[in-house]
């Protein structure tokens, strides 16, 4: 739509309320927002943008006396109120505090401050997170709340009313901080929180995925500083902080959308027209351009403004927003939002600079398709015949989640029951790295896996044992270890309930042991073993794997390398026990006598002749 028409929707968004400004701004100092706030020396990429904005900051020239560093260009466009600043800042530059003289003429006008600081020790060499890691992922606004105090804030329109299933219920930072032993104790190794950046919309801002300021937490989660504490505290328990990356809109309540740089800042048209959400037109070689246009150009909703990565000042804003975040909060991780409506190009340039700067960082791209080959496009050094590299390191794997909410419930059939699993991963030859992705039974999107199951804890070991012993990076969705429910059609608040025990006054706490039911404590101890064995065992990392085509319900599969060999069975009949004959795997067994089943703690004797295991039960055997 056109600017003028955009005025509908910014008028239902509510009035834009100024983030505070950097400095003190006298009547000369036009400046209300120089973004980012401040950079480090000593970056691979010497090159560094400064957005500028101010009433008619186009009209000064700036200059730069500091050693190290100079200007390389000065870029205005339509739009008077902007500037962007190109630094290059030299490998020998010192930290210290350098002054932007911003000048009229051969007149000083003003002068902006800007920090240089030096960078963390050993900050290029981050560990991303990893196939050895196991990630949660929470809506902060869902999980729990440490800080009452700041459930509503006068900054920001929406006010907190948990009554409501799409309202602010008042989770936060603090309450994140305050269950990172339980996170621990659980055995999660890494935390992937949905958006915490400010989100200004009037009304179901709790998701913030309309991201209203990018160098901004929402005050109802607590302030920057909180969200650097939540990395740290994490950190010294193992647990990686992975960042939730919006780049293919923003919110209609960000202050740009006030005053857009330029008119090509994001896609605009005659009226509001929505995306037709038809990702497979990417690469469907046989695809209007319509119907790609209007996938990749259409807004994703009312309030998300679709943004133009075509744009080089916009994509240089977006990329240097994600490597101020992983410097300035220690992060172990990006997770892209939508990734297939970005244009594609410059989302390479966007992995290719972030990896640059920190090679074993990792970053996962939102990739919802259902044939791996459509997933593995969007990965790095897939071999796609129109030549495109994503330079994107992980994907989501959205095919497995189809195969794993209905294997279980199935017979076995050509290509149904347990083949789904198995036939999913016969098709990992497409991913340049299919321990590289992200598999999953659930997550903020979907139908929850309790709902899905009905509650039938045996489905459900099935599901976890091989989403724990396969490959990829497992990934687990708030609240699963305790059996929570919800249904899509419900709407997506229905599968976002609050965690038990997370807000002052719950009746029960799902975070203790003696909150849990029974059954909440079975499930809960179940996945506590797996994922502490887990975390302990490399061949369930980066160990090869091997599986068996399943015959009468039991599928069978190996992980090895040189120490070790684990044998997993998973028996999804349920009716009887099975007993199979062994010797089938004796390409994998031979050398091997007996086991120990890690889930019963059972020792098993002549594995090489047979093995007998119950209806709708997984082993997982540690062979000997």
């Amino acid at each position: 739509m056109k600017l003028v028409g955009i005025m509908i929707l910014l008028l239902v968004a509510g009035g834009y309320q100024p983030m505070a400004a950097q400095a003190k701004k006298s009547t000369a100092n036009p400046i209300e927002r120089m973004e980012p706030m401040n950079w480090w020396v000593g970056m691979k990429n010497p090159s560094l943008q400064l957005l500028v904005y101010g009433k008619d900051i186009a009209a000064y020239r700036p200059e730069i006396s500091y050693p190290g560093v100079e200007i390389e260009k000065v870029v205005t466009t339509t739009n008077p109120n902007y500037q962007f600043i190109y630094l290059n800042i030299g490998k020998d530059t010192r930290p210290g505090e350098m002054d932007i003289v911003f000048k009229k003429g051969n007149k000083t006008a003003f002068a902006w401050k800007y920090p240089l600081l030096a960078r963390e020790e050993n900050s290029a060499a981050r560990e991303g997170f990893n196939n050895s890691d196991v990630v949660y992922l929470l809506m902060p606004d869902r999980f729990a709340n440490g800080n009452p105090a700041n459930d509503s804030h006068p900054d920001v329109i929406e006010k907190a009313d948990r009554k409501s299933l799409n309202g602010r219920h008042g989770g936060d930072i603090q309450g994140i901080i305050d269950h990172l032993d339980y996170l621990n104790d659980l055995g999660i190794t890494a935390l992937w929180s949905t958006p915490l950046m400010e989100d200004n919309m009037p009304t179901t801002s709790y998701h913030t995925y309309a991201i209203s300021d990018y160098y901004k937490i929402d005050p109802r989660y607590g302030t920057n500083e909180d969200y650097k504490r939540l990395s740290a505290e994490a950190k010294k328990r193992g647990i990686k902080l992975i960042m939730d990356v919006v780049t293919n809109h923003s919110g209609s309540a960000h202050w740009w959308m006030k005053d857009l740089p330029s008119a090509d800042w994001i896609h605009q048209f005659d009226q509001f027209t929505r995306s037709n959400y038809r990702i497979g037109t990417v690469t469907d070689p046989y695809a209007s351009e319509a119907d790609r246009t209007l996938n990749t150009k259409g807004w994703f909703d009312t309030s998300m403004p679709d943004l133009n990565q075509n744009n080089p000042l916009l994509m240089d804003y977006l990329i240097q927003n994600a490597i101020w975040w992983i410097e300035y909060a220690d992060l172990g991780g990006l997770r892209i939002d939508t990734y297939p409506y970005n244009h594609r190009k410059p989302m390479s340039e966007f992995n290719r600079r972030v990896m640059e700067e920190y090679p074993d960082f990792n970053i996962v791209g939102e990739t919802w398709v259902h044939e791996p080959i459509e997933v593995a496009y969007w990965q790095k050094d897939a071999l796609n015949p129109d030549g495109y590299n994503s330079e994107l390191p992980a994907v989501m794997d959205f095919p497995l989640l189809d195969a794993l909410t209905v294997f279980t419930k199935e017979k076995q059939g050509w290509d149904t029951g347990i083949m789904r699993p198995y036939v999913n991963f016969s098709r990992d030859y497409v991913y340049p790295y299919p321990y590289n992705l992200l598999i999953f039974a659930d997550n903020h999107d979907t139908e929850r896996i309790w709902e899905v199951l009905d509650g039938k804890i045996p489905d459900f070991k099935l599901i976890f044992t091989l989403l724990s012993t396969t490959r990829g990076i497992p990934q687990i969705y708030y609240g699963t270890e305790i059996m929570m429910r919800g249904k899509k059609q419900k709407g997506d608040g229905d599968i976002r309930r609050d965690f038990p025990g997370g807000w002052p006054g719950d009746k029960v706490n799902a975070f203790t042991a003696e909150g849990r039911t029974a059954e909440q404590n079975e499930v809960y101890d179940f996945m506590k073993k797996l994922l502490d064995w887990r975390k302990e065992n490399p061949v369930i990392h980066t160990g090869g794997l091997k599986h068996f085509v399943p015959e009468d319900e039991v599928y069978v599969y190996f992980r090895y390398n040189d120490d070790k060999t684990v044998m997993v069975v998973l028996n999804n009949s349920d009716e009887d026990a099975r007993t199979i004959d062994t010797k089938r795997f004796s390409e994998m067994l031979n050398g091997f006598t007996a086991g120990k089943d890690v889930i019963s703690g059972k020792e098993i004797r002549n594995i090489q002749d047979s093995l007998t295991i119950p209806a709708k039960t997984a082993m997982v055997i540690e062979l000997e």
